[in-house]
C-alpha cells in the first residue's frame, strides 16, 4: 500500500489467491528490465524487490529502486534503504532494545498517548542464548565468570524458579549411604550450593566420594535461570505485552542456529501476499541464514531498533564478489576445511564491506549444512554477507526439515517468477559481478587455524612442524619466541593421584562447541563415530583436559543420541554441558589449579582446540596462549593425542587395549559410514521435534512468574534493568532546532577512536565511576559483572561511557578515562565532568580526528554520549555506521572541511563553541561555528538525505517513532 508500482502486483500462476510484486514487469512488459534483472546478482535482486514493495516516496523513494536496478554503475556511490522482513536478537544485545520499548510505552502514556500501541512494527524474535556458562563440567562446580549477575551465594532452591524438591543424585553405592544424594545435600557449605569453590566435585556427604552426575546440562541450566532471573522475567513480560515479538527461552539453542532451524521462512507469506524472507540481527553470525537463500546480516543496536520501529536500514550499494566453486573436495576434508579454505581465498581477495555470492558447479555439491557453515564464517573474512541463492538442494533440504509439499511448490513457483531461483541446468547466463574469485574444491585438504588468528591456516600434516616454527618465531601474530634450550622442557604434575607430564603444545582445553559446526550433521557425527572407534580401541583422553560438548540446539543432541555415539563422546569426556555459546565466547571453566600452576611454572605454551570461530590469544583462558580452530573430529583426535606436536600420518594417537599403536587413519570414519548414519539419524522427525520444543517452551520458562501490566513495573533497586531517559522530553510536536551555544569540549580525541574506547563492553574496573555506583547499591566487586551484561541499565552504561583506560584525551596527554571540567579547572572522570556541565546547563561537544567510531556497531557508543549531554561531535571523518547511529540518537555529526582540523585552525579545545542551525537543513549543508575567541570556521553537517535530517530534528529515531503514537 502506498507504492506507486501497484500495476506489478499479480496472482501467482496456478495459485490465484497468492499475490506478489512481479518486479520483472515493472512498468509493463519491459524486455530491457527483464534482461537487466537476469544480469543482477541474486542478492541485489532481493534489495530491488524490497525497494519496489516498500516504496512510499519518503523512507523509500523511486530513485532508490532505480539506483539498485542500475547497480553496476552505482555501486559504492549511493546509499539505498532496505526494509528487512524480520529482526533477530540475542539477549545481551536485545535487552537494551526491549528496555527502550518499555521506556517508550512509559513516555507515550505520560504524553497522553495509548501505550498499548507501542510494539515492534517488524516481526522480531529474541533468543536467550548468551547467558549460558559452564558452572558444571565432569561433575565439578566451577568458579566461572558471572555475566548474568545475581547472587550466586544463595541456596539453589531459592535460585530455581521451579519451586520443586532438590533432584536426587545417585551415589556410587558405597555401603552406608542411605540412598540417593540430593543436590541440596551435596556441598561443603551447610546444605548450600556454592559456586565459589574452585573445582570442587559434588560429594556424597556420607563418604566424601565424587558422585557421578550425568545431568550436567540440567545443573548448568538451573544456575543459568537462577543468576538471570531478573532479566528473564523482563523478557517474559515483553513476550506477553508486545505484539510482533517472540522470545525463545533459554535451553533452546543459539540465536543463529534457532534462526536457521526454526525461524527462517525463505519466502514470507502474510495474508496471501508473498515476498522474500530477509533479516537483520544484532549478532554478527546472522549471516548463517544466507546458506538458505535468505538475505541477512548483522547490524548495530540502534539500526536494529530502527527496523523494529518500521524504519529501513541504509547501506551503501555494495560491490558483489562472485565466488565460483569448482571441483570436488577430498573425502577427508570436512565442511570446516572447505570453510577455512574459502575464508582464506576471500580474505586475500579483500571482500571487506562487500556482498559475496556463490555460483559454479561446486555449489550444487555442497549441502545446505555446508553452505550455512560457510556463510556463518562471513564476519571472519569481512564481507557484509555471503549469499547462496535458493536452488534444488535448498528445496530438498527444506523438504527433510518439515516444510509441506504444497508450501514448497508455492515457494518454488514464486522464486522462479521473481528470478530468485538458481537452476544449475539452465542455459541462462550467470549474473555479472564486480569481481570473481575462483576456488577449486579439489585443492582443499584438512586444515586447522591458529594459533592466534582464524585466517592463519595450518595443514594438519604440517601441524607439528608449524608449531615448532611458532616456538622459534618472535612474538607476534604467530610466534611465541621460546628459547631453543627450553622448547623441550617437561613439567611433571600430580593430578587425581597420577603423574602426568606437560610440555609445550600440550592440549588442556578441547571443546566441540556450537556455531559453525552443529548445523552440519556430518562433522558432528564424524566426531561421534571417531569417538566410538577410539573407545572401542581402548584410547582415552587425559582427565586434566577440559573437554566439553556444547551443541547449538537439542536437535544435535538428538541425532548424536539416536545414532548411538553420544555415550562414546561422554566416555572421552565430551559430555553435553548445555546449549549456548559457552567456550566460543570465553565462558570456559577454569583449569584445575595443579595444571595452571604447572603451565605457569614451566612458562609453557599450552593449547586449546575448539570447533568454533574465534581463537584470539588468551580468549579461552589466560594461561592458554595457543588456540586452534578445527573440525569436531579433529578436536576429539587432538584431545586423545594430548598434544599438537604430533604427525598423524607417522605417529600414533596412543596405545590400544591390545597393546598395539592406534593411528588416526585406523579410527577415522569413512564417507560411506557417515552417509549411512546421517541418512538414518538426520531425518525430518528431528526438526519436527525441535519445532514442538520451541512451541512448548520448557518448565522453568513456563513456570517463571512475570507481570502482565501494560507498563513494566520498574524496580528502583535493580542494577540490571532501569528505565532510560531517552524520552524525557517527548512531546507531540518536536521543538524547532535549537542552536548549540557556548558549548565546552568534553573530550579532545585523536584518530581512530573506536566504539570500545567510547563504550567498553568488558569488565568494570574497581576504580571506575560505574564501580562506585554499583558499590553504592550494595554490590561487591565480584558481583560487578561486565558492561556488556548491564546494557539494560543506563545508569551503569552512562558511567561507563569513555571509561576505557586506553582513552587518550589530548587535554591530559596520557591514556586515562578522565577530562578537564573547564569552569572549575578540575580533572575528573568523564562522567563526573559531564554531570557537572549538565547541572550548570552547559552543553558539551567532542572534538576528534579521523575515523571516529571505528569498530563494532555498538549502540551504547551513541547512547552513552547522548546521556552525557553531548550535542555534537566534530571530527575529521567518521566510521559510517557510527555516524548513522549518532543521528539515530540525536547527536549532530559535524565534519571539518577537507584539509582542516583543530591544529590547522589553531583550536586548543579549551574554547567555547556556538553552532547555529538554519530553519531548513539540507543534506551536506555547510554550517558556521563561532568560538569564544572570536574565530569563525565552517564545517559540514553530515546528513546524507532527508530521512536523516528528519530523524535528527525529532531527536533521533526513537523519539521520531514515539511521536507517531501520540
Amino acid at each position: 500500500p502506498g507504492s506507486p508500482y501497484q500495476p506489478v502486483i499479480e496472482a501467482l500462476g496456478n495459485y490465484p489467491q497468492k499475490k506478489f510484486y512481479n518486479v520483472s514487469k515493472l512498468g509493463g512488459a519491459n524486455q530491457l528490465l527483464c534482461f537487466t534483472l537476469d544480469t543482477l546478482p541474486y542478492s541485489i535482486r532481493v534489495l530491488f524487490e524490497s525497494s519496489i514493495r516498500n516504496c512510499d516516496g519518503f523512507l523509500v523513494k523511486e530513485t532508490d529502486a532505480m539506483n539498485i536496478l542500475d547497480w553496476k554503475t552505482k555501486q559504492n556511490n549511493v546509499e539505498v534503504p532496505f526494509c528487512p522482513a524480520r529482526v533477530v536478537l540475542q539477549d545481551f544485545t536485545g535487552i537494551p532494545s526491549m528496555v527502550d520499548f518499555a521506556a517508550m510505552r512509559e513516555a507515550v502514556r505520560n504524553a497522553g498517548g495509548d501505550p498499548v500501541k507501542v510494539s515492534p512494527a517488524c516481526p522480531t524474535d529474541l533468543t536467550v542464548d548468551h547467558s549460558l556458562q559452564i558452572d558444571f563440567s565432569k561433575c565439578a562446580i566451577q568458579n566461572a565468570p558471572n555475566p548474568g549477575g545475581g547472587d550466586s551465594q544463595k541456596p539453589m532452591a531459592k535460585l530455581s524458579p521451579l519451586k520443586a524438591q532438590p533432584r536426587k543424585l545417585p551415589c556410587r553405592g558405597q555401603t552406608g549411604c542411605k540412598g540417593p544424594c540430593s543436590a541440596g545435600d551435596l556441598s561443603r557449605n551447610s546444605g548450600q550450593f556454592s559456586a565459589q569453590i574452585e573445582n570442587t566435585p559434588i560429594l556424597c556427604p556420607f563418604h566424601l566420594q565424587p558422585v557421578p552426575e550425568p545431568e550436567t546440562v540440567l545443573k548448568n541450566q538451573e544456575m543459568e535461570f537462577g543468576r538471570n532471573r531478573e532479566r528473564l522475567q523482563f523478557f517474559k513480560w515483553s513476550s506477553k505485552v508486545f505484539k510482533n515479538i517472540s522470545i525463545i527461552p533459554p535451553e533452546t539453542g543459539m540465536a543463529h542456529q534457532v534462526n536457521l532451524e526454526y525461524l527462517s521462512r525463505v519466502v514470507f507469506e502474510v495474508k496471501d501476499f508473498l515476498y522474500p524472507d530477509s533479516v537483520v540481527g544484532t549478532d554478527s553470525h546472522t549471516t548463517m541464514v544466507n546458506g538458505l537463500g535468505i538475505l541477512g546480516w548483522g547490524v548495530g543496536g540502534i539500526e536494529t531498533e530502527a527496523v523494529m520501529l518500521g524504519l529501513p536500514v541504509t547501506l551503501t550499494l555494495p560491490e558483489v564478489v562472485g565466488c565460483e566453486l569448482t571441483g570436488t573436495a577430498s573425502p577427508l576434508a570436512t565442511s570446516i576445511d572447505i570453510v577455512i579454505s574459502i575464508t582464506k581465498h576471500l580474505k586475500q581477495a579483500d571482500v571487506a564491506g562487500k556482498f559475496v555470492e556463490f555460483f559454479g558447479s561446486g555449489v550444487s555439491q555442497l549441502s545446505v549444512a555446508d553452505r550455512t557453515t560457510i556463510a556463518n564464517m562471513c564476519p571472519e573474512y569481512g564481507a557484509i554477507l555471503s549469499f547462496f541463492p535458493v536452488d534444488n538442494v535448498t528445496l530438498k533440504h527444506l523438504k527433510h526439515t518439515g516444510f509441506d509439499k504444497a508450501k514448497l511448490e508455492v515457494m518454488e513457483t514464486y522464486l522462479k517468477a521473481v528470478k530468485l531461483f538458481r537452476n544449475d541446468e539452465s542455459s541462462s547466463r550467470e549474473p555479472e559481478y564486480s569481481q570473481v574469485v575462483q576456488v577449486n574444491l579439489s585443492s582443499v585438504i584438512p586444515y586447522v587455524s591458529g594459533p592466534k588468528r582464524s585466517q592463519d591456516r595450518v595443514a594438519v600434516n604440517n601441524m607439528k612442524s608449524d608449531f615448532q616454527a611458532c616456538l622459534n618465531e618472535k612474538s607476534g601474530v604467530k610466534g611465541f619466541q621460546v628459547a631453543a634450550e627450553k622448547q623441550n622442557d617437561i613439567v611433571p604434575v600430580q593430578y587425581e593421584g597420577n603423574e602426568y607430564k606437560l610440555s609445550h603444545g600440550c592440549i588442556v582445553i578441547a571443546a566441540v562447541i556450537s556455531c559453525t559446526n552443529n548445523c552440519n550433521p556430518s562433522v558432528m557425527l564424524a566426531a561421534g563415530l571417531l569417538a566410538k572407534k577410539a573407545v572401542e580401541a581402548g584410547l582415552v583422553v587425559k582427565p586434566y583436559i577440559r573437554t566439553s560438548l556444547s551443541p547449538g540446539s537439542g536437535m544435535v543432541t538428538h541425532y548424536l543420541s539416536s545414532s548411538g555415539v553420544l555415550p562414546y563422546l561422554s566416555k572421552l569426556g565430551f559430555e553435553v554441558v548445555g546449549y549456548g555459546c559457552s567456550t566460543c565466547v570465553g565462558n570456559t571453566a577454569p583449569l584445575p589449579e595443579a595444571i595452571r600452576n604447572a603451565i605457569k611454572q614451566g612458562d609453557l605454551i599450552a593449547c586449546g582446540i575448539l570447533s568454533g570461530t574465534k581463537n584470539f590469544e588468551g580468549r579461552l583462558c589466560d594461561c592458554v596462549r595457543a588456540n586452534y580452530l578445527a573440525s569436531p573430529p579433529l578436536v576429539v583426535a587432538y584431545a586423545i593425542a594430548g598434544t599438537v606436536r604430533i604427525d598423524f600420518e607417522t605417529e600414533p594417537l596412543g596405545t590400544g587395549s591390545n597393546g598395539k599403536s592406534i593411528y588416526l587413519q585406523d579410527i577415522w570414519p569413512t564417507r560411506k559410514e557417515l552417509h549411512t548414519v546421517e541418512e538414518e539419524c538426520v531425518i525430518s522427525s528431528m526438526f519436527k521435534e525441535l519445532k514442538e520444543k520451541m512451541e512448548k517452551g520448557n518448565k522453568r520458562w513456563n513456570l517463571l512468574e512475570a507481570p502482565e501490566s501494560t507498563l513494566f513495573p520498574w524496580d528502583l533497586k535493580s542494577t540490571y534493568i532501569r528505565c532510560p531517559s531517552f524520552f524525557d522530553k517527548l512531546a507531540k510536536e518536536p521543538v524547532s532546532l535549537q542552536p548549540i551555544e557556548n558549548a565546552h569540549v568534553l573530550l579532545y580525541l585523536g584518530d581512530s577512536v573506536t566504539t570500545d574506547h567510547i563504550s567498553p563492553a568488558g569488565s568494570i574496573a574497581r576504580s571506575s565511576v560505574a564501580a562506585r555506583y554499583l558499590t553504592s547499591k550494595g554490590l561487591t566487586p565480584r558481583e560487578f559483572n561486565s558492561y556488556g551484561a548491564r546494557r539494560g541499565n543506563d545508569a551503569v552504561m552512562t558511567r561507563g561511557t569513555f571509561a576505557n583506560i586506553k582513552l587518550l584525551n589530548k587535554f591530559l596527554g596520557k591514556p586515562a578515562p578522565k577530562t578537564i571540567h573547564f569552569p572549575s579547572g578540575q580533572t575528573l572522570d568523564v562522567f563526573e565532568a559531564a554531570e557537572l556541565y549538565q547541572k550548570e546547563g552547559i552543553p558539551v561537544i567532542i572534538l576528534a580526528g579521523k575515523k571516529y567510531g571505528l569498530g563494532s556497531s555498538r549502540d551504547w557508543a551513541a547512547k552513552g554520549p547522548f546521556l552525557l549531554g553531548v550535542k555534537a561531535v566534530l571530527a575529521e571523518s567518521y566510521e559510517k555506521v557510527h555516524k548513522s547511529q549518532l543521528i539515530g540518537i540525536g547527536i549532530a555529526p559535524l565534519q571539518f572541511l577537507p584539509g582542516e582540523n583543530p591544529s590547522t585552525l589553531g583550536l586548543t579545545g579549551r574554547e567555547q563553541f556556538s553552532i547555529l542551525f538554519p530553519p531548513e537543513l539540507s543534506p551536506g549543508m555547510t554550517l558556521d561555528i563561532k568560538t569564544s575567541t572570536g574565530k569563525v570556521f565552517s564545517v559540514i553537517a553530515l546528513f546524507e538525505n532527508d530521512v536523516e535530517i528528519t530523524l535528527y530534528k525529532y531527536g533521533g529515531s526513537l523519539n521520531f517513532v514515539a511521536r507517531r503514537f501520540l
